[in-house]
């Protein structure tokens, strides 16, 4: 190993290094939309009523009905 070697750091984690440096609640902020449209408890009743609510399709959606 060279004397003055140093560890590769790409572009991309200097950016983000910079950028965690200059606002210090971005991951905090970032959990706090995610939790605001993601981490939400599901109501399982309301998603099987949904589910069987469905009409079944088609096979061949283009199809014509033709009734003689």
């Amino acid at each position: 190993m060279p004397l003055f070697w140093k560890p590769y750091k790409s572009d991309i984690s200097s950016f983000i290094d910079d950028l965690k440096a200059k606002n210090p609640t971005l991951e905090q902020d970032q959990r706090a939309g995610r939790a605001l449209l993601w981490d939400r408890n599901l109501d399982r009743n309301a998603q099987a009523e949904w589910q069987d609510a469905g009409v079944k399709q088609e096979a061949y959606v283009y199809q014509t009905n033709k009734r003689d």
